[in-house]
């Protein structure tokens, strides 16, 4: 019964840790949409300037620091600006 009990017990923390595994890949998920969409190409350059902020990089290079969670994304954009 014991055993059983132990069992059931590592399949629920095991449950949750998955859960929260999958959690944080959708908010990552999330966070590398939200800066593909700020940073989508208008196709008219000269009154975007998009491009001319970035310098040639790419967007998620630049905002790596936030689509992992480790820095705001208003930090960033502060800092390459």
């Amino acid at each position: 019964m014991e055993q059983q009990a132990e069992r059931l017990s590592k399949l629920r923390l095991s449950r949750v840790v998955t859960e929260q595994g999958e959690s944080q890949a959708n908010a990552r998920e999330q966070r590398r949409q939200y800066v593909e969409e700020q940073w989508k190409c208008l196709n008219h350059c000269p009154s975007c300037g998009k491009c001319r902020i970035l310098r040639g990089k790419d967007p998620e290079d630049l905002y790596a620091d936030f689509i992992d969670g480790k820095r705001s994304y208003m930090d960033i954009t502060l800092e390459i600006r």
